[in-house]
């Protein structure tokens, strides 16, 4: 995959969760995946980025459900796929 995919990948995802990317710091959880992948087992890697953003997402706006962004990243991962 080449860096101009992910950030493709990224900005439609972002687009598609509502989200404004202004203060993400893609390489910060680049380096955080890379590190549980290595460090514990690769499976870590997104579990462990995800359980940021969680974290990240629960301070900001007090735990909402996450089935929905889930399924919107589901479908956009597979129209991704398809093209």
């Amino acid at each position: 995959m080449t860096e101009g995919t992910m950030d493709q990948w990224v900005a439609a995802l972002a687009t598609e969760l509502e989200l404004d990317l202004g203060q993400l710091d893609v390489q910060a959880l680049l380096d955080v995946a890379r590190d549980a992948a290595h460090s514990v087992v690769r499976p870590a890697a997104p579990l462990t980025t995800f359980l940021v953003g969680y974290a990240a997402g629960r301070r900001a706006a007090a735990g909402d459900d996450i089935g929905p962004e889930c399924g919107t990243a589901q479908a956009l991962a597979a129209r991704w796929a398809a093209e």
